[in-house]
């Protein structure tokens, strides 16, 4: 049995991955499957199966343990066909696609990430949720159907990628930065920045990466020009804009300003989680959330 787990680790690691967005919190849902595994008593006829239902199950407990996220019902045409038959996501998972997916009901993210992702039969997907296969096969197009909102997608990739990156520079998590940033990346500066010190040019991914890795403490979210920045703020004024460029789920560049107009127009957000209207930005004063 402990022949057959070391074979199957790497594949299962990746299906709770993919499941919970989480790299470490995969490798412990895994671990929990071996030990489960490891007081079986009973024979397995087939261990792969076995494992990858004790896993998923495992990972679907953990899942509706966090705190819920309310979400809109997406209706479904009743005469559609099912987009399984034409369309494939699974090869463009990324930053962007992981916040949607974070934002799914549990068995519908399952139902997602099994058959889309690891191309498992939908009689396989209802067996680990204890369900039928047609039941499995909406779950999953509902998943799919949230997913391929591009206008709800494109909003949280912004809000999420912007906030994750400074969340990663301040923790200095340089491997995660490398991840949000395009590989183009780059940041400039406006004359006004320049003079408040900022750097005039840097280019590349891993140079951008290594001078946000462990910094912009004292920066604080902002709206600029309706879209999400950050700001740094000395004394409760702004004084450089962080303002970001977004494609595809990756910081593609990032501009330095701090021209008077700019920073007259930047207003105070709060980092919220799945933010998905403006009704959900919360004006307050510099002052006073930096107390």
């Amino acid at each position: 049995m402990t022949e057959g787990f070391e074979a199957e680790r790497g594949r299962l690691t990746a299906l709770a991955a993919r499941v919970l967005g989480d790299r470490a919190e995969a490798e412990d849902v895994v671990q929990q499957a071996w030990l489960r595994l490891d007081r079986t008593a009973t024979g397995i006829d087939d261990l792969p199966a076995w494992l990858t239902t004790v896993t998923t199950r495992l990972c679907l407990d953990r899942l509706r343990a966090r705190t819920p996220v309310p979400v809109e019902d997406v209706e479904l045409p009743g005469t559609a066909p099912d987009p399984a038959d034409d369309v494939v996501l699974a090869d463009t998972v990324g930053v962007a696609l992981q916040v949607v997916l974070d934002r799914l009901p549990p068995r519908e993210r399952v139902a997602f990430v099994l058959h889309d992702s690891f191309g498992y039969g939908f009689g396989t997907v209802a067996a680990v949720l204890d369900t039928t296969p047609a039941a499995a096969r909406k779950l999953a197009s509902r998943a799919r159907a949230r997913i391929a909102q591009p206008a709800a997608q494109d909003r949280l990739a912004d809000w999420e990628v912007v906030d994750a990156f400074m969340a990663a520079a301040r923790g200095g998590d340089l491997a995660r930065l490398l991840e949000l940033l395009a590989p183009g990346a780059g940041v400039t500066a406006d004359a006004a920045a320049l003079q408040a010190g900022t750097p005039e040019r840097i280019e590349g991914r891993d140079a951008v990466a290594a001078f946000f890795d462990g910094s912009a403490h004292a920066a604080l979210p902002v709206l600029v020009e309706g879209r999400p920045g950050y700001a740094w703020y000395h004394r409760g004024e702004a004084k450089v804009v962080f303002d970001f460029a977004v494609t595809g789920g990756q910081v593609a560049g990032i501009v330095f300003r701090a021209g008077p107009d700019v920073l007259a127009a930047v207003r105070r957000r709060s980092v919220t989680s799945g933010s998905r209207s403006s009704s959900d930005v919360q004006d307050t004063t510099a002052t006073e959330e930096n107390r």
